[in-house]
């Protein structure tokens, strides 16, 4: 037990007051079960496979598929990067998760959608970010994996926070877009596409930063459950990533 990472007691701190509150009995210990989680996401391992030094595996999947339906990672997520006060400046990508073969199943129909489509490269899904100048992560929003840069865009719209600046690539060089921007007063930094017939300014040595969102994209794919979508459901798998999104860079 003492040979497993446990997190910090900074990060319990920072956590344990979103956990949801207890009923009958008392929950087992918060902090060694959240460990136990953030392992196998972590390293990519089935939940049978988790180190015994967690307890017992169906205690730590139960926990995450309990608080996954109750959104409680999710909130965790909006909580923290609301605290964190207005950035100056952000930035926008997306970038594309494979989808297991455990997890692929096109045939789902209804409510809630799997949330995983077809492209030239298979069956993956598409996570759409905006990070802050720091490099944190501040919105995210999980689409299928055929959806557009310009559709993903217009849904993280309302979730941003009322910065100066966005920096994007040519691929969210998109009229309403920057129509939209402008109207909540965030003044677009996006290279034109070449099918312009007049090029709009920007200003390149910002545009220069946007690396950051990029390697925020591959801290985030160092968690192997996260590069590789293991999780058939939508709900679970978002949850995931925002609870890594949360560790890595929300809790000190």
């Amino acid at each position: 037990m003492s040979d497993l990472p446990m997190l910090p007691m900074s990060k319990m701190r920072a956590l344990r007051p979103y956990f949801p509150k207890t009923r009958g009995l008392k929950r087992v210990d918060d902090r060694r079960v959240l460990s136990g989680i953030v392992y196998v996401i972590r390293h990519g391992l089935q939940w049978k496979d988790a180190p015994s030094g967690y307890g017992p595996h169906k205690t730590l999947y139960n926990r995450f598929i309990r608080w996954s339906r109750l959104g409680v990672f999710a909130r965790i997520f909006s909580a923290l990067t609301g605290n964190a006060g207005v950035p100056e400046e952000l930035m926008i990508d997306s970038t594309h998760l494979k989808a297991h073969r455990t997890a692929a199943s096109l045939l789902k129909k209804g409510v809630p959608a799997r949330r995983i489509g077809r492209t030239r490269g298979g069956l993956n899904s598409k996570l759409h970010a905006v990070c802050d100048g720091h490099g944190r992560p501040v919105a995210m929003l999980l689409t299928e994996g055929q959806m557009s840069d310009h559709k993903g865009a217009a849904l993280l719209l309302p979730r941003l926070p009322s910065a100066r600046h966005l920096v994007g690539d040519r691929g969210y060089d998109n009229n309403c877009f920057r129509r939209n921007l402008t109207e909540r007063g965030i003044e677009p930094c996006i290279p034109s596409t070449k099918s312009r017939k007049v090029p709009i300014p920007y200003d390149k040595s910002r545009c220069r930063r946007r690396h950051k969102v990029e390697n925020m994209f591959g801290r985030l794919k160092d968690w192997r459950r996260i590069a590789t979508r293991y999780d058939r459901c939508a709900h679970t798998f978002f949850s995931a990533i925002c609870l890594a999104a949360t560790v890595i860079y929300w809790t000190p």
